[in-house]
């Protein structure tokens, strides 16, 4: 029999958190790592990666995507949700729509106060954003010059980006500097994942610049079917090499395995290998590993809907979406990297809070020169514009479980949208608020009327009758396999390992307590980045107690220092 190939560390998943830890446990030279993506390479060559502009191509296609969808909703009329997650290399970052926000550094301040967590608040988890990037609107005590993740922020530089700034100081909210900066709350051009006209994912970015390195490997179409277990603690994973149930069946021993194949994917494996709720693991015959209970629970997601306006003037950019012009686009990307292709054109937005009693803005704005939805169907208007909008903090709670033992059967997700008080008044606020945006004067040369959700929707239950009809998931999925040292926690917040199991680490959003402000990339990122510390025995980074913008206790609009503020005080 021959004998199974061993490593160090055996990385479960090539996708943001995967290639972060890829590279940063590899840096010694001599810690073996083995990475297995169960997706295919982002080849170099494939412009529904690369080209920014193609971020619709990949979603809900089976060569780039899972293609989960959720269980029907009960209060979504029994809708099934689609979610999109990346199944390539470089995961859910080849396929996002390239937003970088770390969302409010008070999201930290709330890990930090659960139990345990007093390491992950703001101070210690900003060293680790700076290192990962370089922003190249300028590194200052708040943002990172030297790291991988080069961030271009969005010109925003159209008439409709113009009118939209203005209109939402007309609706009497703030511009902000840089909302990863000193203060999220207000409107802003938003930093990208883009660079010199390409999407840069975390595997552009930190794992094939190092794919040389002697102590690395990298398999692709490795779809992980199970952890080896013996004695409480993992010794390895079985997988499929080639595609779904049809490829070579392999097994590695490990030193270690760190699960990173994000939400969905991590617990699934966990559930599996017998670590999670004993009575629902007993009920499928599984033999219990370790009994945690909160395994698949705790799912948070972000939802939105679009509120759309068509323009009566000719300066969205719907006409590009015409065949015809697909063969200009493509030519301007790939020879001069310019042009419609070279940008998400999600280049501005923002935060509100949506009351006085909300400490930290609450509700998120992604604006958007075209009327479209975000997988490219139904072009509303030849010309127009929109709003992506949804709440942040919903105390809603769904759950993952298994609906078989098969590794290649989905996992049943039930994410409970809109079942909470607070969450259906939120997003009442949420449609006002954008409405109210949207109507100011600064749009009025270019307001054609509202698309969706349109005229028919004005009282609190049409606006709550048309986000179950017409929402999207924000494709966030977080918290499954959350960070604690209470009952329900799975990961101690130290070290990330899987509590009451040896040789297992879970590094990706399912180690989120709660979700973040905003887009969940630049978290995940950041997460790696600390865990890489933890696992390597590193020092930490120190420290950095810089301020940050509080509404409550008043901090000033700008950074100390700035004479901005004592210009708007004497005003």
């Amino acid at each position: 029999m021959a004998r199974q190939p061993a490593y160090d560390v055996v990385i479960v998943g090539g996708g943001s958190a995967g290639s972060v830890l890829a590279n940063r446990l590899s840096a010694d030279g001599t810690t073996s790592v083995l990475v297995l993506e169960a997706g295919r390479s982002d080849s170099r060559l494939d412009p529904f990666i690369h080209m920014p502009a193609a971020l619709p191509f990949p979603i809900g296609n089976p060569l780039y995507d899972w293609k989960y969808e959720s269980e029907p909703e009960p209060f979504m009329d029994g809708r099934r949700v689609y979610h999109a997650r990346g199944r390539v290399l470089g995961g859910s970052s080849s396929i996002n729509g390239m937003i970088f926000q770390r969302g409010n550094p008070l999201d930290f301040e709330r890990w930090a106060a659960d139990a345990g967590m007093k390491e992950w608040d703001y101070a210690h988890c900003l060293p680790y954003f700076k290192r990962m990037e370089t922003c190249l609107a300028g590194a200052d005590d708040w943002r990172g010059g030297s790291g991988p993740l080069v961030l271009e922020r969005g010109p925003a530089t159209s008439p409709l980006f113009g009118a939209f700034f203005e209109a939402v100081q007309q609706a009497g909210h703030p511009l902000t500097d840089d909302v990863n900066g000193y203060r999220q709350e207000g409107f802003a051009p938003f930093d990208r994942n883009v660079h010199r006209g390409r999407r840069l994912s975390a595997a552009r970015a930190y794992l094939h610049p190092v794919r040389q390195r002697s102590n690395l490997d990298v398999e692709t179409l490795a779809q992980v079917s199970g952890l080896r277990t013996s004695g409480g603690r993992v010794t390895g994973v079985d997988y499929v090499r080639g595609v779904g149930r049809r490829g070579v069946r392999r097994s590695v021993t490990a030193g270690e395995v760190i699960l990173c194949g994000g939400a969905i994917n991590s617990p699934q494996l966990l559930l599996l290998a017998g670590i999670g709720p004993a009575a629902e693991l007993e009920a499928l015959g599984i033999p219990v590993v370790a009994d945690l209970p909160g395994v698949g629970r705790h799912l948070q997601d972000h939802l939105e809907v679009y509120v759309q306006h068509a323009s009566k003037q000719p300066v969205s950019i719907g006409p590009w979406l015409q065949h015809r012009h697909k063969p200009r686009i493509g030519a301007e990307w790939l020879f001069l990297r310019r042009g419609v292709g070279a940008s998400n054109h999600f280049e501005a937005g923002g935060f509100i809070r949506s009351n006085e009693l909300v400490d930290y803005p609450n509700l998120m704005f992604h604006f958007l020169p075209i009327a479209i939805r975000y997988d490219g169907s139904q072009p509303a208007a030849e010309h127009g514009y929109q709003v992506h909008i949804g709440p942040m903090y919903s105390d809603v709670r769904g759950s993952l479980t298994l609906r078989s033992r098969d590794p290649f059967e989905h996992p049943a997700l039930r994410f409970n949208y809109l079942s909470t008080e607070t969450d259906r008044r939120e997003w009442i606020e949420m449609v006002r608020a954008a409405r109210h945006i949207l109507a100011q004067p600064a749009f009025a040369a270019f307001s054609a009327g509202e698309l969706s959700p349109g005229p028919g929707v004005e009282t609190d239950q049409e606006i709550l009758d048309w986000v179950a009809k017409d929402a999207e998931t924000a494709l966030h999925p977080s918290c499954t396999a959350r960070m604690g040292v209470d009952q329900d926690s799975v990961l101690d917040p130290a070290s990330l390992r899987v509590h009451g199991v040896d040789g297992l680490r879970v590094v990706d959003a399912s180690a989120m307590p709660y979700v973040t402000n905003g887009n969940i990339y630049a978290p995940v990122m950041m997460l790696a980045e600390k865990a890489a510390d933890l696992i390597a025995g590193n020092e930490p980074l120190a420290p950095l107690a810089v301020p940050f913008y509080r509404y409550r206790d008043g901090s000033p609009l700008h950074p100390p220092g700035d004479p901005r503020n004592t210009t708007e005080e004497s005003a």
